[in-house]
Protein backbone atom coordinates (compact mmCIF):
# COMPACT_ATOMS: atom_id res chain seq x y z
CA UNK A 1 0.00 0.00 0.00
CA UNK A 2 2.15 2.99 -0.90
CA UNK A 3 -1.11 5.66 -0.14
CA UNK A 4 -4.46 5.70 1.97
CA UNK A 5 -6.51 8.20 1.67
CA UNK A 6 -9.58 7.87 4.34
CA UNK A 7 -12.32 10.21 5.09
CA UNK A 8 -15.01 10.25 7.83
CA UNK A 9 -18.02 12.12 6.96
CA UNK A 10 -17.97 15.83 7.87
CA UNK A 11 -20.34 16.39 11.09
CA UNK A 12 -23.60 18.58 10.76
CA UNK A 13 -23.16 21.39 13.68
CA UNK A 14 -26.61 22.06 14.39
CA UNK A 15 -25.45 20.68 17.77
CA UNK A 16 -21.97 19.25 19.50
CA UNK A 17 -20.09 16.42 19.16
CA UNK A 18 -20.94 12.85 20.99
CA UNK A 19 -19.88 9.46 21.18
CA UNK A 20 -21.40 8.44 17.90
CA UNK A 21 -19.27 10.97 15.85
CA UNK A 22 -16.38 9.72 18.02
CA UNK A 23 -17.30 6.00 17.09
CA UNK A 24 -16.75 6.88 13.37
CA UNK A 25 -13.60 9.26 13.99
CA UNK A 26 -11.76 6.44 16.52
CA UNK A 27 -11.90 4.23 13.90
CA UNK A 28 -10.57 5.90 10.81
CA UNK A 29 -7.85 7.18 13.33
CA UNK A 30 -7.04 3.33 14.27
CA UNK A 31 -7.05 2.60 10.63
CA UNK A 32 -4.84 5.66 9.28
CA UNK A 33 -2.27 4.90 12.26
CA UNK A 34 -1.83 1.49 11.73
CA UNK A 35 -1.00 1.73 7.69
CA UNK A 36 1.43 5.10 8.56
CA UNK A 37 2.84 2.71 10.57
CA UNK A 38 3.41 -0.10 7.88
CA UNK A 39 5.24 2.53 5.88
CA UNK A 40 1.97 3.94 3.39
CA UNK A 41 1.34 7.39 2.99
CA UNK A 42 -1.75 8.11 4.66
CA UNK A 43 -4.17 11.15 4.05
CA UNK A 44 -6.72 11.15 6.74
CA UNK A 45 -9.58 13.70 6.46
CA UNK A 46 -12.38 14.65 9.04
CA UNK A 47 -14.34 18.06 9.42
CA UNK A 48 -17.95 19.85 9.74
CA UNK A 49 -20.58 20.24 7.48
CA UNK A 50 -22.18 23.80 8.42
CA UNK A 51 -24.73 24.97 6.01
CA UNK A 52 -28.27 24.04 5.79
CA UNK A 53 -31.63 25.27 6.89
CA UNK A 54 -30.91 23.32 10.26
CA UNK A 55 -27.79 24.95 11.01
CA UNK A 56 -29.72 28.94 10.33
CA UNK A 57 -32.47 27.74 12.57
CA UNK A 58 -30.55 26.87 15.83
CA UNK A 59 -28.16 30.18 15.14
CA UNK A 60 -31.40 32.21 15.36
CA UNK A 61 -32.59 30.48 17.89
CA UNK A 62 -29.05 31.13 19.70
CA UNK A 63 -29.28 34.87 18.59
CA UNK A 64 -26.05 34.74 16.39
CA UNK A 65 -25.59 34.79 13.05
CA UNK A 66 -24.87 31.23 10.98
CA UNK A 67 -21.09 31.99 11.09
CA UNK A 68 -20.53 33.09 14.85
CA UNK A 69 -22.59 29.73 15.59
CA UNK A 70 -21.10 27.48 13.02
CA UNK A 71 -17.16 28.87 14.54
CA UNK A 72 -18.65 28.23 18.10
CA UNK A 73 -19.69 24.57 17.41
CA UNK A 74 -16.57 23.40 15.10
CA UNK A 75 -14.24 24.25 18.30
CA UNK A 76 -15.83 21.80 20.21
CA UNK A 77 -15.75 19.20 17.56
CA UNK A 78 -11.58 20.40 17.26
CA UNK A 79 -11.82 19.64 20.81
CA UNK A 80 -13.15 16.44 21.14
CA UNK A 81 -10.88 15.32 18.94
CA UNK A 82 -7.70 16.50 20.48
CA UNK A 83 -9.04 14.79 23.85
CA UNK A 84 -9.24 11.91 21.67
CA UNK A 85 -5.97 11.91 19.73
CA UNK A 86 -7.01 11.89 17.05
CA UNK A 87 -4.52 11.88 14.19
CA UNK A 88 -6.07 13.25 10.98
CA UNK A 89 -3.99 14.92 8.69
CA UNK A 90 -6.53 17.96 7.23
CA UNK A 91 -9.96 19.01 8.49
CA UNK A 92 -12.50 20.87 6.11
CA UNK A 93 -14.71 23.20 7.32
CA UNK A 94 -17.79 23.97 4.46
CA UNK A 95 -17.97 27.20 5.67
CA UNK A 96 -14.32 27.78 4.19
CA UNK A 97 -13.48 30.00 1.39
CA UNK A 98 -11.38 27.20 -0.16
CA UNK A 99 -14.51 24.47 0.24
CA UNK A 100 -16.87 27.02 -1.37
CA UNK A 101 -14.48 27.95 -4.58
CA UNK A 102 -14.01 24.28 -4.98
CA UNK A 103 -17.85 23.19 -4.99
CA UNK A 104 -18.42 25.91 -7.18
CA UNK A 105 -16.01 24.60 -9.47
CA UNK A 106 -17.41 20.88 -9.07
CA UNK A 107 -21.43 22.88 -9.62
CA UNK A 108 -19.79 24.54 -12.90
CA UNK A 109 -18.13 21.22 -14.29
CA UNK A 110 -21.48 19.24 -13.17
CA UNK A 111 -23.80 21.90 -15.18
CA UNK A 112 -21.65 22.29 -18.22
CA UNK A 113 -21.92 18.06 -18.32
CA UNK A 114 -25.77 18.44 -19.57
CA UNK A 115 -26.95 16.57 -16.60
CA UNK A 116 -28.56 19.66 -14.47
CA UNK A 117 -32.00 21.20 -15.62
CA UNK A 118 -34.52 23.22 -14.31
CA UNK A 119 -37.60 22.33 -12.80
CA UNK A 120 -40.36 22.55 -9.89
CA UNK A 121 -40.04 20.37 -7.19
CA UNK A 122 -43.57 19.31 -5.76
CA UNK A 123 -43.68 17.00 -2.85
CA UNK A 124 -42.72 16.42 0.89
CA UNK A 125 -39.56 17.57 2.79
CA UNK A 126 -38.87 17.14 6.16
CA UNK A 127 -37.21 19.64 8.34
CA UNK A 128 -35.42 17.66 10.59
CA UNK A 129 -34.06 15.20 7.54
CA UNK A 130 -33.23 18.37 5.21
CA UNK A 131 -34.16 16.72 2.40
CA UNK A 132 -37.28 15.24 0.43
CA UNK A 133 -39.17 12.11 0.93
CA UNK A 134 -41.53 10.30 -0.76
CA UNK A 135 -44.50 8.01 0.13
CA UNK A 136 -42.68 4.23 0.46
CA UNK A 137 -40.49 6.28 2.96
CA UNK A 138 -43.00 7.03 4.99
CA UNK A 139 -44.49 5.00 8.26
CA UNK A 140 -48.08 3.49 8.14
CA UNK A 141 -49.08 6.80 9.39
CA UNK A 142 -47.11 9.14 7.06
CA UNK A 143 -44.61 10.20 9.17
CA UNK A 144 -41.09 10.32 8.40
CA UNK A 145 -39.17 7.05 10.30
CA UNK A 146 -36.56 9.06 11.85
CA UNK A 147 -38.23 12.27 12.70
CA UNK A 148 -41.34 10.93 13.97
CA UNK A 149 -43.12 13.76 12.62
CA UNK A 150 -45.25 14.54 9.04
CA UNK A 151 -42.83 16.08 6.47
CA UNK A 152 -44.62 19.23 5.08
CA UNK A 153 -46.14 19.97 1.51
CA UNK A 154 -43.17 22.11 -1.12
CA UNK A 155 -43.04 23.33 -4.32
CA UNK A 156 -40.71 25.41 -5.32
CA UNK A 157 -38.70 25.80 -8.92
CA UNK A 158 -34.88 24.40 -8.11
CA UNK A 159 -32.59 23.04 -10.20
CA UNK A 160 -32.48 19.41 -10.80
CA UNK A 161 -29.81 16.51 -11.27
CA UNK A 162 -30.80 13.91 -13.41
CA UNK A 163 -29.96 11.09 -11.10
CA UNK A 164 -31.52 8.57 -13.18
CA UNK A 165 -29.49 8.53 -16.33
CA UNK A 166 -27.37 6.25 -13.68
CA UNK A 167 -28.80 3.75 -12.29
CA UNK A 168 -27.85 1.05 -14.62
CA UNK A 169 -24.47 2.01 -14.56
CA UNK A 170 -23.95 2.39 -10.87
CA UNK A 171 -25.79 -1.30 -10.14
CA UNK A 172 -22.72 -2.40 -12.44
CA UNK A 173 -20.24 -0.60 -10.58
CA UNK A 174 -21.42 -2.36 -7.37
CA UNK A 175 -21.74 -5.27 -8.51
CA UNK A 176 -19.02 -5.75 -11.21
CA UNK A 177 -15.62 -5.80 -9.65
CA UNK A 178 -14.59 -5.07 -13.34
CA UNK A 179 -16.89 -2.48 -14.28
CA UNK A 180 -16.00 1.01 -15.12
CA UNK A 181 -16.17 3.19 -11.83
CA UNK A 182 -16.27 -0.21 -9.60
CA UNK A 183 -16.31 0.24 -6.21
CA UNK A 184 -17.23 -2.06 -3.09
CA UNK A 185 -19.87 -1.55 -0.32
CA UNK A 186 -19.71 -3.13 3.03
CA UNK A 187 -21.07 -4.98 5.16
CA UNK A 188 -22.95 -7.31 2.08
CA UNK A 189 -26.12 -5.92 3.88
CA UNK A 190 -25.59 -3.02 3.36
CA UNK A 191 -24.54 -3.65 -0.25
CA UNK A 192 -27.48 -5.71 -1.11
CA UNK A 193 -29.77 -2.98 0.54
CA UNK A 194 -28.89 -0.67 -1.93
CA UNK A 195 -28.82 -2.76 -4.66
CA UNK A 196 -32.12 -3.53 -3.81
CA UNK A 197 -33.06 0.18 -3.82
CA UNK A 198 -31.17 0.63 -7.48
CA UNK A 199 -33.06 -1.99 -8.89
CA UNK A 200 -36.68 -0.07 -8.22
CA UNK A 201 -35.30 2.76 -10.67
CA UNK A 202 -34.08 6.40 -8.94
CA UNK A 203 -35.33 9.31 -9.72
CA UNK A 204 -33.91 12.93 -10.69
CA UNK A 205 -32.97 14.64 -7.61
CA UNK A 206 -33.36 18.65 -6.61
CA UNK A 207 -30.03 20.46 -5.62
CA UNK A 208 -30.83 23.27 -4.84
CA UNK A 209 -32.62 25.63 -2.67
CA UNK A 210 -34.38 29.03 -3.07
CA UNK A 211 -35.33 29.45 0.43
CA UNK A 212 -32.24 28.51 1.82
CA UNK A 213 -29.89 31.46 2.27
CA UNK A 214 -26.97 30.20 4.46
CA UNK A 215 -24.81 27.97 1.58
CA UNK A 216 -23.49 27.90 -0.86
CA UNK A 217 -24.61 30.09 -4.39
CA UNK A 218 -25.07 28.30 -7.25
CA UNK A 219 -22.83 29.42 -9.90
CA UNK A 220 -24.56 29.80 -13.03
CA UNK A 221 -27.92 31.46 -10.53
CA UNK A 222 -27.40 33.26 -7.11
CA UNK A 223 -30.60 33.27 -6.62
CA UNK A 224 -30.18 29.84 -5.35
CA UNK A 225 -27.60 27.72 -2.94
CA UNK A 226 -26.74 24.61 -3.21
CA UNK A 227 -29.13 21.13 -0.94
CA UNK A 228 -26.89 21.29 1.26
CA UNK A 229 -26.72 16.81 1.38
CA UNK A 230 -25.16 17.63 -2.24
CA UNK A 231 -22.76 20.23 -1.30
CA UNK A 232 -21.26 18.10 1.69
CA UNK A 233 -20.30 15.35 -0.48
CA UNK A 234 -18.04 17.55 -2.31
CA UNK A 235 -15.79 17.85 0.77
CA UNK A 236 -14.23 14.80 0.17
CA UNK A 237 -12.46 17.00 -3.43
CA UNK A 238 -12.35 20.08 -2.34
CA UNK A 239 -9.79 19.17 0.99
CA UNK A 240 -7.82 17.60 -1.28
CA UNK A 241 -7.26 20.81 -4.00
CA UNK A 242 -9.66 19.61 -6.55
CA UNK A 243 -9.69 23.09 -7.65
CA UNK A 244 -6.39 24.84 -6.20
CA UNK A 245 -3.73 21.65 -5.98
CA UNK A 246 -3.82 19.79 -9.03
CA UNK A 247 -1.12 17.73 -8.21
CA UNK A 248 -2.24 16.66 -4.62
CA UNK A 249 -5.66 15.74 -5.87
CA UNK A 250 -4.39 13.69 -8.49
CA UNK A 251 -2.17 11.27 -6.10
CA UNK A 252 -4.97 10.80 -3.56
CA UNK A 253 -8.10 10.80 -5.52
CA UNK A 254 -9.96 8.13 -5.61
CA UNK A 255 -10.62 8.10 -1.61
CA UNK A 256 -9.51 4.04 -0.43
CA UNK A 257 -12.66 4.29 2.23
CA UNK A 258 -15.17 6.31 3.05
CA UNK A 259 -16.17 5.50 6.52
CA UNK A 260 -19.42 6.63 7.88
CA UNK A 261 -22.62 5.27 9.95
CA UNK A 262 -25.56 3.48 7.85
CA UNK A 263 -28.17 6.09 7.68
CA UNK A 264 -26.28 8.42 5.12
CA UNK A 265 -25.41 5.69 2.93
CA UNK A 266 -27.56 6.14 0.17
CA UNK A 267 -25.86 9.77 -0.90
CA UNK A 268 -22.61 8.06 -0.59
CA UNK A 269 -22.72 4.91 -2.79
CA UNK A 270 -25.43 6.47 -5.46
CA UNK A 271 -25.65 9.77 -5.24
CA UNK A 272 -22.00 11.12 -4.93
CA UNK A 273 -20.88 8.31 -7.65
CA UNK A 274 -23.68 9.61 -9.82
CA UNK A 275 -21.82 13.18 -9.80
CA UNK A 276 -18.58 11.68 -10.11
CA UNK A 277 -19.46 10.00 -12.64
CA UNK A 278 -20.82 12.51 -15.01
CA UNK A 279 -17.96 14.79 -14.21
CA UNK A 280 -15.90 11.92 -15.15
CA UNK A 281 -13.87 11.47 -11.84
CA UNK A 282 -13.43 7.92 -10.73
CA UNK A 283 -15.27 6.92 -7.59
CA UNK A 284 -13.83 6.34 -4.30
CA UNK A 285 -12.89 2.42 -3.97
CA UNK A 286 -14.33 1.40 -0.71
CA UNK A 287 -17.64 2.23 1.11
CA UNK A 288 -17.85 1.53 4.67
CA UNK A 289 -21.34 2.07 7.09
CA UNK A 290 -21.29 0.72 10.68
CA UNK A 291 -24.45 0.28 12.39
CA UNK A 292 -25.53 2.53 15.53
CA UNK A 293 -25.62 1.70 18.88
CA UNK A 294 -27.58 2.48 22.00
CA UNK A 295 -26.60 3.92 24.87
CA UNK A 296 -27.37 1.54 28.35
CA UNK A 297 -30.67 0.06 25.79
CA UNK A 298 -32.01 3.48 24.52
CA UNK A 299 -31.31 5.38 21.74
CA UNK A 300 -29.28 8.75 22.86
CA UNK A 301 -31.66 11.57 22.92
CA UNK A 302 -31.33 15.14 24.29
CA UNK A 303 -34.25 14.90 25.40
CA UNK A 304 -33.62 11.69 27.82
CA UNK A 305 -30.32 13.77 29.14
CA UNK A 306 -28.52 10.33 28.08
CA UNK A 307 -25.83 12.08 25.18
CA UNK A 308 -22.32 11.45 26.13
CA UNK A 309 -19.49 13.37 24.70
CA UNK A 310 -15.90 12.37 23.93
CA UNK A 311 -14.82 14.19 26.25
CA UNK A 312 -16.95 13.66 29.51
CA UNK A 313 -15.95 10.16 28.28
CA UNK A 314 -11.76 10.70 28.48
CA UNK A 315 -12.59 12.26 31.50
CA UNK A 316 -13.73 8.92 33.08
CA UNK A 317 -11.94 6.03 31.33
CA UNK A 318 -9.07 8.54 30.24
CA UNK A 319 -8.18 8.92 26.60
CA UNK A 320 -6.76 5.44 24.92
CA UNK A 321 -8.87 3.37 27.33
CA UNK A 322 -11.76 5.26 25.84
CA UNK A 323 -10.64 4.23 22.13
CA UNK A 324 -10.12 1.16 22.71
CA UNK A 325 -13.48 0.81 24.76
CA UNK A 326 -15.67 2.40 22.08
CA UNK A 327 -14.39 -0.56 19.05
CA UNK A 328 -14.08 -3.42 21.27
CA UNK A 329 -17.67 -3.24 22.60
CA UNK A 330 -19.34 -4.91 19.65
CA UNK A 331 -18.73 -5.90 15.98
CA UNK A 332 -18.16 -2.62 13.96
CA UNK A 333 -20.40 -3.71 10.94
CA UNK A 334 -23.81 -4.14 13.54
CA UNK A 335 -25.92 -2.39 15.35
CA UNK A 336 -25.25 -2.62 19.04
CA UNK A 337 -25.50 -1.33 22.62
CA UNK A 338 -22.92 0.29 24.99
CA UNK A 339 -22.92 0.68 28.38
CA UNK A 340 -20.86 2.73 31.07
CA UNK A 341 -20.62 -0.38 33.37
CA UNK A 342 -19.70 -2.46 30.52
CA UNK A 343 -16.53 0.09 30.09
CA UNK A 344 -15.91 -0.19 33.57
CA UNK A 345 -16.24 -3.55 33.90
CA UNK A 346 -13.84 -4.33 31.23
CA UNK A 347 -11.37 -1.43 31.81
CA UNK A 348 -10.84 -3.74 35.04
CA UNK A 349 -10.74 -6.66 33.43
CA UNK A 350 -8.84 -6.03 30.11
CA UNK A 351 -6.50 -3.20 30.64
CA UNK A 352 -5.72 -2.93 34.99
CA UNK A 353 -5.83 -6.39 35.63
CA UNK A 354 -4.73 -8.63 32.38
CA UNK A 355 -2.58 -5.67 30.51
CA UNK A 356 -1.51 -3.53 33.08
CA UNK A 357 -0.67 -6.44 36.08
CA UNK A 358 1.13 -8.55 33.08
CA UNK A 359 3.65 -5.56 32.53
CA UNK A 360 4.00 -4.34 36.03
CA UNK A 361 5.09 -8.17 37.39
CA UNK A 362 7.38 -8.58 34.51
CA UNK A 363 9.41 -4.87 34.87
CA UNK A 364 9.19 -5.88 38.45
CA UNK A 365 10.70 -9.47 37.90
CA UNK A 366 13.39 -8.30 35.36
CA UNK A 367 14.18 -5.76 38.01
CA UNK A 368 14.58 -8.18 40.80
CA UNK A 369 16.21 -10.85 39.23
CA UNK A 370 18.26 -9.76 36.19
CA UNK A 371 19.30 -6.27 37.76
CA UNK A 372 16.87 -4.20 35.03
CA UNK A 373 19.13 -5.92 32.28
CA UNK A 374 17.06 -6.63 29.22
CA UNK A 375 17.18 -10.73 28.54
CA UNK A 376 19.19 -11.81 25.25
CA UNK A 377 17.20 -14.32 23.15
CA UNK A 378 18.13 -17.91 24.71
CA UNK A 379 19.69 -20.65 23.12
CA UNK A 380 17.13 -23.55 23.89
CA UNK A 381 13.25 -23.07 24.29
CA UNK A 382 10.89 -25.29 26.32
CA UNK A 383 7.57 -26.23 24.71
CA UNK A 384 5.94 -23.52 26.73
CA UNK A 385 8.09 -21.28 25.14
CA UNK A 386 7.46 -22.45 21.60
CA UNK A 387 3.90 -21.65 22.30
CA UNK A 388 4.19 -18.44 23.51
CA UNK A 389 6.52 -17.62 20.65
CA UNK A 390 3.90 -19.16 18.09
CA UNK A 391 0.92 -17.21 19.45
CA UNK A 392 2.64 -14.09 19.63
CA UNK A 393 4.53 -14.16 16.11
CA UNK A 394 1.10 -15.37 14.94
CA UNK A 395 -0.68 -11.73 16.34
CA UNK A 396 0.79 -9.43 13.75
CA UNK A 397 -1.17 -11.71 10.96
CA UNK A 398 -3.84 -11.68 13.01
CA UNK A 399 -4.58 -7.71 13.42
CA UNK A 400 -3.38 -6.98 10.15
CA UNK A 401 -6.32 -9.23 8.08
CA UNK A 402 -8.68 -8.15 10.74
CA UNK A 403 -8.63 -4.52 10.21
CA UNK A 404 -8.25 -4.64 6.26
CA UNK A 405 -11.66 -5.79 7.01
CA UNK A 406 -12.95 -3.25 9.58
CA UNK A 407 -13.04 -5.56 12.40
CA UNK A 408 -12.20 -3.48 14.95
CA UNK A 409 -13.13 -6.03 17.84
CA UNK A 410 -11.45 -9.64 15.61
CA UNK A 411 -7.84 -7.11 16.09
CA UNK A 412 -8.55 -6.34 20.08
CA UNK A 413 -9.65 -9.46 20.62
CA UNK A 414 -6.47 -11.59 19.06
CA UNK A 415 -4.76 -9.11 21.44
CA UNK A 416 -6.81 -9.94 24.65
CA UNK A 417 -5.88 -13.21 23.84
CA UNK A 418 -2.27 -13.05 23.60
CA UNK A 419 -2.54 -10.94 26.97
CA UNK A 420 -4.08 -13.59 28.53
CA UNK A 421 -1.53 -16.35 27.26
CA UNK A 422 0.81 -14.82 28.17
CA UNK A 423 -0.37 -14.14 31.54
CA UNK A 424 -0.81 -18.31 31.77
CA UNK A 425 2.59 -18.79 30.48
CA UNK A 426 3.54 -16.74 33.97
CA UNK A 427 1.56 -19.06 36.35
CA UNK A 428 3.23 -22.00 34.19
CA UNK A 429 6.19 -21.35 33.90
CA UNK A 430 6.74 -19.55 37.94
CA UNK A 431 9.44 -17.55 37.47
CA UNK A 432 9.98 -16.55 40.82
CA UNK A 433 10.53 -20.58 41.44
CA UNK A 434 12.68 -21.23 39.16
CA UNK A 435 15.02 -17.78 40.33
CA UNK A 436 15.86 -19.61 43.41
CA UNK A 437 18.36 -21.92 41.12
CA UNK A 438 18.60 -21.59 37.86
CA UNK A 439 19.26 -17.70 36.66
CA UNK A 440 19.89 -19.04 32.68
CA UNK A 441 16.01 -20.56 32.73
CA UNK A 442 14.39 -17.48 34.49
CA UNK A 443 16.09 -14.98 32.10
CA UNK A 444 14.57 -17.04 28.91
CA UNK A 445 11.51 -17.28 30.43
CA UNK A 446 11.75 -13.27 31.25
CA UNK A 447 12.98 -12.73 27.72
CA UNK A 448 9.72 -14.37 26.32
CA UNK A 449 8.03 -12.40 28.32
CA UNK A 450 9.54 -8.85 27.58
CA UNK A 451 9.11 -9.91 23.72
CA UNK A 452 5.57 -10.74 23.48
CA UNK A 453 4.83 -7.17 25.68
CA UNK A 454 6.72 -5.59 22.79
CA UNK A 455 4.30 -7.61 19.84
CA UNK A 456 1.45 -6.26 21.91
CA UNK A 457 2.49 -3.15 22.00
CA UNK A 458 3.17 -2.35 18.61
CA UNK A 459 -0.48 -4.20 17.99
CA UNK A 460 -1.96 -1.65 20.18
CA UNK A 461 -0.28 1.78 19.15
CA UNK A 462 -3.05 2.26 16.77
CA UNK A 463 -5.63 1.89 19.60
CA UNK A 464 -3.71 3.49 22.21
CA UNK A 465 -1.04 5.39 21.49
CA UNK A 466 -0.08 7.08 24.73
CA UNK A 467 -0.80 4.01 26.65
CA UNK A 468 1.06 1.35 24.40
CA UNK A 469 3.95 3.67 23.83
CA UNK A 470 4.19 3.76 27.73
CA UNK A 471 4.16 0.12 27.61
CA UNK A 472 7.01 0.02 24.72
CA UNK A 473 9.28 2.39 27.17
CA UNK A 474 8.71 0.58 30.44
CA UNK A 475 10.45 -2.49 28.87
CA UNK A 476 13.30 -0.99 27.50
CA UNK A 477 12.05 -0.04 23.82
CA UNK A 478 11.83 3.59 22.31
CA UNK A 479 8.08 3.37 21.63
CA UNK A 480 9.06 5.35 17.85
CA UNK A 481 11.30 2.30 16.53
CA UNK A 482 9.90 -0.52 18.56
CA UNK A 483 11.29 -2.74 15.56
CA UNK A 484 9.00 -5.06 13.09
CA UNK A 485 6.06 -6.98 14.02
CA UNK A 486 7.82 -10.32 14.04
CA UNK A 487 9.28 -12.57 16.71
CA UNK A 488 12.91 -11.47 17.17
CA UNK A 489 12.52 -8.28 15.78
CA UNK A 490 14.17 -6.32 18.16
CA UNK A 491 18.17 -6.14 19.25
CA UNK A 492 18.77 -2.92 20.29
CA UNK A 493 17.08 -3.21 23.94
CA UNK A 494 18.10 -0.98 27.08
CA UNK A 495 17.37 -1.68 30.47
CA UNK A 496 13.51 -1.74 31.85
CA UNK A 497 12.43 1.25 33.81
CA UNK A 498 12.71 0.66 37.48
CA UNK A 499 9.77 1.30 38.82
CA UNK A 500 6.73 0.62 36.47
CA UNK A 501 3.93 3.19 35.79
CA UNK A 502 0.24 1.46 36.18
CA UNK A 503 -0.73 1.63 32.26
CA UNK A 504 -4.33 1.55 33.79
CA UNK A 505 -5.00 2.59 37.47
CA UNK A 506 -7.99 1.59 38.76
CA UNK A 507 -11.02 3.83 38.80
CA UNK A 508 -12.54 5.73 41.17
CA UNK A 509 -16.08 4.31 40.81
Amino acid sequence: MSRYYITTPIYYVNDVPHIGHAYTTVAADVLSRYYRADGADVLFLTGTDEHGAKVAAAAEARGESPQVFVDLIVDRFISAWKDLSISNDTFIRTSSDRHKAGAQAFLMRLYDSGYIYKGVYDGLYCVGCERFLTEPELTSSGLCPDHQRAPVPYSEENWFFRLSAFGDQILRAISNPKAEHHFSIEPSARKNEILGKLRLGLQDISISRKTVEWGIPLPWDRTQTCYVWVEALMNYVTAIGYHDDRETFLKYWPADLHLMAKEILWFHTVIWPAMLMAIGLPTPKKVYAHGFFTLNGRKMSKSLGNVVSPTELVERFGVDASRYLLLSEFPFGIDGNISLDSFASRYHADLANDLGNLLNRTVNMVNRYLDGACPAAPAERSPEDRILADVAGDLSQTVRLALDRLEFTGATDAIRATVSRTNRYVDVTQPWVVARTDRARVSAILYHLIETLRLIGIELLPFMPNRAASLLTQIGVPAAAAGTRTWGGFADWSRVVQRPEPLFPRLDT
